[in-house]
C-alpha cells in the first residue's frame, strides 16, 4: 500500500477503514512505518477529527467521526434511513448474498453492528422494553455508555424517556442535566436502566415535530400562502407530500396551509415565486418576508395582510 509517492496518513486513513481491528505494530509492517511514527499519525487522526475506535490497543476508525460525518451527509442515506435498512435486511433468508453484502457495507459504514446480527436485534429489543415500561411508569432512565460523535464522548445520561420514534429506531427524553429534550438513537447506548425516580420534568416534555421542508424542532409556526397555478405545480413536483396542505379556491387558485418549523424552506419558495403567491400569515413569516426583501414593504404587503 504504501509507496514513495503516496501520503502516509492517507494510506493510514485507507488501513483503518479495513473491517478488522489493527495492533500498532500491524500498521507499522503493513505501512513500513516505526512504532513511534504509528503513534504519531494516530494522534494527527484525532487532532483533526476523526475518532480511532480503540479496543485492547487494537485500533480501527470509528466512521461516526465528525470528519466524515460531513462526507456522509453527501451519501444516499441518513443515518436513520441506513438504520432502517439495515434492519430489514436482517430478516432477509441469510442465504440472499446480495442482501447480506448490502447488510455488511451499511454495518461498518454506519457503525450499526447492533441491528446486523440476532445477539445485537435481541439487545436492542430489550432496549426498547425497557424504555416501553420506563414511559408507562413514568419513571427516569440511565442511558449507560452513550456515545456522542459530535462531542466525541462516551457517558452515562440521566433521562426521562417519553416518545419512541422512527420504529423504534430513536427515543425523544428529557434529559436532567441539561434540561433540554433531545432525541437519542437506540444504536448508541450500551444499555438502558430503569431508575428508581419518577419524572419531574413531565410539563417541559415536547414532541420533535419535522416539518414539509425537513427542518425539525419542537416549536411550529402555521403559514398559509395562496399559490397560483404555476406555484402550486413546482410545491407538488418539488415536495410530493405537500399535495394534502392544498385546497382549490373558487377563484382558481390554491390555498396552501401547513406548520413549519423554520421559515427558511417556505420562505425560499415564496420569494422565488413572488408574482405567484400571496401570503396570508402568520404574523411571524411576514415579519421574516419583510426582513428579506423590500419588496415586502409595498402594496402586495398590505393586500397580503388584509
Amino acid at each position: 500500500m504504501h509507496t514513495d509517492k503516496s501520503v502516509p496518513i492517507l494510506d493510514l486513513i485507507e488501513l483503518l477503514s479495513e473491517e478488522n481491528y489493527l495492533s500498532a505494530k500491524e500498521i507499522a509492517q503493513r505501512l513500513r512505518m516505526s512504532d513511534r511514527q504509528v503513534s504519531n499519525y494516530l494522534d494527527i487522526l484525532r487532532r483533526n477529527g476523526f475518532v480511532i475506535d480503540a479496543r485492547r490497543y487494537r485500533y480501527r476508525l470509528d466512521f461516526r467521526s465528525p470528519y466524515l460525518e460531513l462526507l456522509r451527509q453527501r451519501a444516499v442515506f441518513s443515518e436513520t434511513e441506513a438504520e432502517m435498512v439495515c434492519r430489514i435486511l436482517s430478516t432477509v433468508d441469510p442465504s440472499n448474498e446480495i442482501a447480506h453484502s448490502a447488510q455488511q457495507k451499511l454495518t461498518r459504514y454506519y457503525g450499526l453492528e447492533e441491528l446486523s446480527t440476532p445477539e445485537g436485534l435481541r439487545r436492542h429489543k430489550d432496549k426498547i422494553d425497557l424504555l416501553n415500561e420506563a414511559m408507562a411508569r413514568k419513571q427516569m432512565v440511565m442511558l449507560h455508555g452513550y456515545s456522542s460523535p459530535h462531542s466525541q464522548s462516551q457517558k452515562d445520561r440521566i433521562v426521562e424517556p417519553f416518545l419512541l420514534m422512527n420504529d423504534g429506531l430513536d427515543v425523544r427524553c428529557h434529559e436532567i442535566s441539561s434540561h433540554t429534550n433531545k432525541t437519542f438513537k437506540l444504536s448508541r447506548m450500551q444499555t438502558v436502566e430503569i431508575l428508581d425516580v419518577p419524572w419531574i420534568c413531565e410539563d417541559q416534555h415536547r414532541k420533535v415535530y419535522t416539518d414539509l421542508f425537513m427542518f425539525s424542532g419542537e416549536a411550529v409556526s402555521h403559514v398559509r400562502v395562496v399559490m397560483g397555478q404555476l406555484a402550486h405545480n413546482l410545491m407538488t413536483e418539488e415536495y410530493p407530500r405537500s399535495e394534502r396542505c392544498f385546497t382549490l379556491r373558487d377563484d382558481g387558485r390554491w390555498l396552501f396551509e401547513t406548520d413549519v418549523v423554520s421559515f427558511l424552506g417556505i420562505g425560499r419558495f415564496v420569494l422565488g415565486l413572488w408574482d405567484d403567491v400571496e401570503v396570508l400569515g402568520d404574523e411571524a413569516f411576514l415579519a421574516y418576508l419583510s426582513e428579506k426583501t423590500t419588496i415586502f414593504g409595498g402594496t402586495h404587503a398590505l393586500e397580503a395582510k388584509k
